[in-house]
C-alpha cells in the first residue's frame, strides 16, 4: 500500500508544482473600478399652469409631460465630451437623469439606490454657478434642483424627501440666473455615516461647504456649463463648447 500510494502522490506533487509555476509567471489581471463613463439627459417637462416652481421644489410634475430629451457625454474624469456646454430655457423645469457605466460597459447608475441601505449613503448635488437659488427669490425665478426618485432599485418605495438620491432629479435654472454663462458641478457624495442624509435639506443641494458639513467624498463629480435664456421658440440643446 505505502509504494502505491507514493506512486500516486509523485505525478500529483509534479503537477501541482507545474500548475503553481505557471500562475506565478502569468501577471495577474486587476479590474478596474469606477465610472469610465457617464450621462446626464435632460427632459424638458411640459404642463399646465400646475406645472411651477415653488419655494424648494417642484408642483404638478406626476402630470406632466415630456418633450425631446438630450444628453451630456462625460469621460472617466467628469469632463464633457459632448453636449457639454447646455442652452437651457430659463424657466423650463428639465428631468435629470444619471447613467453611468464601469470598466466592463455594465449600466451602475442604480447600484447607488439598489435598495435603501445603499442609498442611505448617497446624495447628488450641482455645485457652482454662484446661482440665485428659488427661495431666495420673491417671485419664484430661482433654480430648483430637486432628488426625485420614487422606487430604489429593488422595488421597494422611497419614502419622503430625506430617502431621495438624485439619480432622478428635476431642475430649473430660472430667470434670475439668465445672462452670463454657469459653470456647475453634478456631484455624487458618498457619506462616511448613513444618518448624515438625514441632515441634507433640500436648499442644501448648492452648498459651498457641503464637502465640510456632510463627512464623505464624491465618487462622481460631472463638470458642465449652462446658459439660461428666455426667448420666443429657442429650443433647448447642447454644444461641445
Amino acid at each position: 500500500m505505502r509504494q502505491v500510494t507514493k506512486g500516486l502522490l509523485a505525478p500529483v506533487v509534479l503537477a501541482s508544482v507545474f500548475t503553481f509555476s505557471c500562475t506565478d509567471d502569468e501577471e495577474p489581471i486587476i479590474a478596474q473600478e469606477g465610472v469610465e463613463k457617464a450621462n446626464l439627459v435632460f427632459t424638458e417637462i411640459e404642463g399646465d399652469d400646475h406645472l411651477s416652481a415653488h419655494g424648494d421644489h417642484f408642483h404638478g410634475l406626476d402630470e406632466g409631460t415630456e418633450g425631446e430629451s438630450f444628453v451630456v457625454e462625460f469621460d472617466a474624469d467628469g469632463h464633457a465630451v459632448s453636449g457639454g456646454h447646455l442652452h437651457l430655457h430659463a424657466d423650463g423645469i428639465y428631468k435629470m437623469e444619471l447613467q453611468a457605466w464601469d470598466y466592463e460597459g455594465n449600466r451602475v447608475e442604480e447600484d447607488f439606490i439598489k435598495d435603501k441601505a445603499t442609498a442611505d449613503l448617497y446624495k447628488a448635488f450641482l455645485v457652482g454657478g454662484d446661482l440665485v437659488l428659488n427661495p431666495d427669490t420673491e417671485d419664484e425665478t430661482g433654480a430648483i434642483f430637486q432628488p426625485r426618485e420614487k422606487e430604489y432599485a429593488d422595488g421597494t418605495a422611497v419614502d419622503g424627501k430625506y430617502e431621495t438620491t438624485g439619480v432622478l432629479s428635476y431642475f430649473t435654472i430660472g430667470e434670475a440666473n439668465e445672462g452670463e454663462t454657469k459653470a456647475v458641478d453634478f456631484v455624487l457624495r458618498k457619506f462616511n455615516d448613513a444618518a448624515t442624509k438625514s441632515l441634507v435639506e433640500r436648499v442644501d443641494w448648492n452648498a459651498e461647504d457641503y464637502a465640510e458639513r456632510f463627512a464623505g467624498e464624491d465618487v462622481l463629480t460631472l463638470e458642465f456649463e449652462i446658459h439660461a435664456e428666455h426667448e420666443e421658440g429657442h429650443e433647448e440643446e447642447g454644444h461641445d463648447h
